[in-house]
């Protein structure tokens, strides 16, 4: 299989731990929640992006792709990473031949489904359930997996504290944070 066949393999086992991150813990109403007007809710990102991912495989096998919405957020969920694996065999499979390049499917469907993945984190912070932070760096990703069972966290952010303003970004946060509290002091 080629090397780029199989970074798509794993941008999509990627996809299904950050999206699994975002609705880990979730609140039980957070499938309904709606930040705003004409905003999409949890239920209908995951419903939006398992048609993205099942537009990507329009591009080898051709047809349409639009799935009815179905009743729940978990039907939803399942459903997606159902689409997830079917794309990631998609990819594997070297009789497929592809109306688009691989580097179009990276930058669309894939960075599109990715994004939608962190609109999901941000509606957890605004529905007062932030997502714990992690080094995504060390973060058990593999292509193989792209169900919902994803590994917990390697490298959980020691510092995380969902009750205090974010640090500023830094290469060490723990720094930033102790260079914050020895300002504070010095104020005091």
């Amino acid at each position: 299989m080629p090397e780029s066949r199989q970074l798509l393999q794993h941008f999509l086992a990627a996809i299904a731990y950050r999206t699994q991150k975002a609705l880990r813990d979730a609140p039980v109403d957070f499938a309904d929640f709606r930040a705003g007007t004409h905003v999409r809710t949890p239920h209908e990102l995951v419903w939006h992006m398992t048609g993205v991912i099942g537009y990507a495989r329009t591009m080898l096998h051709g047809g349409d792709f639009a799935p009815p919405r179905l009743e729940s957020l978990a039907a939803e969920v399942a459903r997606f990473h159902e689409t997830l694996a079917a794309l990631r065999d998609d990819f594997g499979d070297p009789a497929l031949a592809a109306r688009i390049s691989d580097a179009q499917f990276l930058h669309g469907p894939l960075a599109d489904t990715m994004t939608h993945a962190g609109q999901l984190a941000l509606l957890r912070r605004l529905a007062g359930a932030p997502v714990p932070s992690e080094n995504f760096i060390f973060a058990e990703i593999m292509a193989a997996n792209v169900g919902e069972e994803q590994p917990a966290p390697a490298a959980p952010d020691a510092w995380w504290r969902p009750d205090q303003p974010p640090l500023p970004p830094a290469p060490d946060p723990l720094q930033a944070q102790r260079a914050g509290e020895r300002g504070r002091e010095a104020d005091g």
